[in-house]
């Protein structure tokens, strides 16, 4: 597989990934609403050894969690305030990125097999919700490590 990269809007940070992601979360919780100015962040998840910053130097906002009460590091450019990618207290050996950072946004895959909704009890309304993929009302697991469920839809459902 080829590398596919990405950077911020004045292109003074680059990073480049050389894998597929682990997984493509889609999450709906407010942090990343707000982070995002959006109704949610799509984030290809990728390990930490597995991206790579080709150039620049971001500077990093910390934010506490309110669900896990660990701390979410936000890497962003400073000279044009582009969010780039994540690293967590909580899940220290992987990274997730921006989805729209990357120069070609529709590179990775988002599938039922791949991808999963996180935060749907926050969702916004009207937001439309794929059938056949794994949804979580909150995170995927319990704070101290167990899983939880998921709901999948049988017909794409509307929030709201």
């Amino acid at each position: 597989m080829s590398a596919h990269e990405g950077g911020c809007l004045c292109g003074g940070i680059r990073y480049s990934v050389k894998t597929d992601p682990m997984r493509v979360t889609i999450c709906h919780c407010r942090f990343c609403q707000r982070a995002t100015g959006s109704a949610f962040l799509v984030e290809p998840i990728f390990g930490k050894s597995d991206f790579t910053l080709t150039a620049g130097e971001p500077t990093i906002y910390q934010q506490r969690s309110e669900g896990s009460g660990k701390i979410v590091n936000i890497h962003f450019c400073a000279r044009c305030g582009t969010k780039l990618f994540l690293s967590f207290e909580r899940f220290a050996e992987v990274v997730g990125v921006y989805g729209g950072t990357f120069d070609n946004p529709d590179w990775f895959e988002r599938s039922a097999k791949n991808s999963r909704h996180i935060f749907l009890s926050v969702a916004q309304r009207g937001t439309v919700i794929p059938a056949g993929i794994d949804c979580y009302d909150q995170h995927t697991m319990t704070n101290d490590g167990q899983p939880i469920k998921p709901t999948v839809f049988a017909e794409p459902h509307e929030i709201g």
